[in-house]
């Protein structure tokens, strides 16, 4: 059975630039994303009394960031990039919050409902480059096709975050398959994800969202990056996220939405 690795990325500081990615690398089998493509995506900093960490998170109306537990249990300060698909952009919107609500069921150990939320300190304002995502309306089905995104690291050799966001059109998997690699320690409120080859997360992704295409416009965030493999980013194994709908009620209540 292999292990579940959180994959939250150590930073040397809050506002350290990130190492830019080496030509041809990718989110592990990905391509770069452009301007405005996730216009809901948010680079997520959190400031703690042991070390600052990165992850990602998606933007679900004007207050609210939907991202893992993992990423903000115990934070002191986020520092939120919102409005560029590049972390060294100067034309991103930068907000700093210390309000979040954790899953009352998260498990450290396990990572099951290893989901939260970020509440932002005021209403940021819409543009063509910052726009929320919507909820799904059903869950994730098997074999569906999804994307993740994220700026984590491009291969396990590659420690930097990537500067340009990276994404990467995957396959759903069944829970029962994901057993397959993982054993009991994939539940119902988990999904896993591959692609053809090596294709899928790595450190710095976690609470980054996953996405499926209601028609071929409309993106909901089906599922919130919670692990790899502890085999390592380049491996085969597939990658592991929460689903989103099983939370909606949780996620509707704390935010107002309706």
């Amino acid at each position: 059975m292999k292990v579940l690795l959180l994959c939250t990325v150590l930073i040397a500081s809050v506002w350290t630039s990130p190492s830019v990615q080496r030509p041809g690398a990718r989110i592990i089998g990905g391509s770069d994303a452009v301007a405005s493509q996730f216009p809901f995506v948010a680079a997520i900093y959190k400031q703690t009394a042991s070390g600052n960490y990165f992850c990602g998170g998606a933007l679900l109306n004007n207050k609210w960031i939907l991202t893992a537990a993992s990423c903000v249990v115990d934070a002191l300060l986020f520092q939120i990039r919102l409005g560029s698909h590049e972390l060294d952009s100067t034309s991103a919107i930068r907000l700093a919050t210390d309000s979040y609500v954790v899953h009352p069921d998260y498990n450290v150990d396990t990572l099951d409902n290893d989901i939260a939320l970020i509440e932002l300190r005021l209403p940021v304002e819409f543009t063509d480059y910052i726009q929320p995502i919507i909820l799904p309306a059903r869950d994730l089905t098997r074999y569906a096709v999804v994307t993740a995104i994220g700026w984590g690291q491009t291969s396990d050799e590659d420690a930097g975050l990537s500067n340009k966001l990276q994404a990467v059109t995957l396959t759903a998997l069944s829970n029962e398959e994901c057993r397959l690699y993982f054993g009991n320690q994939i539940t119902d409120n988990m999904v896993c994800v591959d692609g053809n080859y090596n294709q899928g997360t790595c450190l710095g992704d976690t609470g980054s969202p996953l996405i499926q295409f209601q028609n071929a416009f409309t993106p909901t965030v089906i599922g919130v990056s919670a692990f790899i493999s502890g085999n390592g980013c380049e491996s085969t194994d597939p990658s592991g996220f929460i689903r989103t709908f099983l939370y909606l009620d949780w996620i509707k209540n704390v935010t107002g939405i309706a």
